[in-house]
């Protein structure tokens, strides 16, 4: 009875943290677009900047209310996160500059096998045959979603190739950091979000510029430019909390098979919110392959054999990783 209790906590607080990073992750893109469509606010580094510096400040008030614990992660491991991070960030910006949008759609699918392939050389991890094949009816049900013109140029297929690996490494490296320095949520992002906000702030103008040919400085704020900038930074703290609470829980993979769902979200509230001249038979088709596909994956994931990892473990004691994986699920617990 304990153990079926425990495994019936466990799904119910898996599915709230999906949850909770679908809402956050499907809203942000809304108030963004809002902001950049309607109020000409481009500036989506200086703005992920702001993002992170508002996380900090949730950080540190969640430090002060003693949800944060006193923890360690070497600057070096801290610098190779921050500057993975950066790297996806900038990159995707560019890749999307650069790039026509089928080609850019592409590339984001890309980042699927790119992280099976980390986590089988890294983590030893194999995969079934039956989870093999459901991540390709989801890369195949998206791809009809989104896919339309493709052209490639060196300079785009150079960005995007940054993009993808920065963005799988950044995603792999959250996972592998909780595992072996034993941190929660909460703590990593206590770490990672001051140095992400300050050096995203420093280089932002900077890129926003070379990007847009506009100054963030002169940009023309007005009270309801401002208040969706306030809205989408809240949102944010969700997002990226929510983001380091499901990888921790799960993996990168998983994350990213599952978290096509929001780009199914986004095309159904685009629908609603912005017309139906986009929806079509092969768009529909392909959002029934996608939701086949994440529920075969699931699924077959979950068997035994899914999806295991073969005799590996990282550097770190046995009691170490006990204490510090249930600090992690204590604190993730309340969120």
């Amino acid at each position: 009875m304990a153990p079926a209790s425990k495994a019936d906590k466990k799904a119910s607080v898996d599915a709230a943290a999906w949850m909770f990073n679908v809402v956050t992750s499907v809203g942000i893109i809304i108030v963004n677009k809002a902001l950049m469509a309607t109020y000409g606010f481009s500036f989506a580094t200086t703005l992920t900047g702001l993002h992170f510096a508002t996380t900090t400040l949730m950080t540190v008030v969640l430090r002060w209310l003693g949800y944060i614990q006193s923890s360690h992660l070497p600057f070096s491991e801290l610098l190779k996160f921050v500057i993975f991070a950066n790297f996806s960030i900038v990159g995707m910006n560019v890749s999307l500059m650069w790039n026509s949008v089928g080609f850019y759609q592409i590339a984001k699918l890309s980042m699927i096998p790119v992280s099976c392939l980390l986590e089988v050389v890294l983590d030893k991890i194999r995969y079934s045959r039956d989870t093999k094949l459901s991540i390709a009816v989801v890369l195949l049900g998206v791809g009809v979603c989104t896919v339309t013109d493709v052209s490639v140029n060196t300079r785009g297929f150079i960005a995007a190739f940054i993009a993808v690996w920065s963005t799988a490494l950044q995603q792999y490296y959250v996972h592998f950091l909780q595992r072996k320095y034993s941190l929660g949520s909460f703590n990593l992002l206590g770490h990672t979000a001051p140095a992400q906000a300050a050096s995203l702030l420093l280089i932002g103008p900077f890129l926003d510029y070379w990007l847009t040919t506009k100054r963030v400085d002169v940009y023309d704020y007005n009270m309801w430019s401002l208040m969706f900038i306030i809205l989408s930074c809240t949102i944010a703290v969700g997002t990226n909390l929510s983001q380091f609470i499901c990888i921790g829980r799960f993996t990168a993979v998983s994350f990213q098979v599952l978290g096509h769902m929001k780009t199914i979200l986004v095309l159904i509230m685009g629908f609603f919110f912005f017309g139906k001249e986009g929806l079509n038979l092969h768009v529909v088709l392909g959002m029934i392959i996608a939701v086949v596909g994440m529920i075969w994956y699931g699924n077959a994931s979950s068997k035994p054999g899914g999806k295991e990892r073969r005799s590996h473990s990282l550097p770190t004691s046995r009691q170490q990783r006990h204490s510090g994986l249930s600090e992690s699920t204590e604190l993730d617990g309340k969120v």
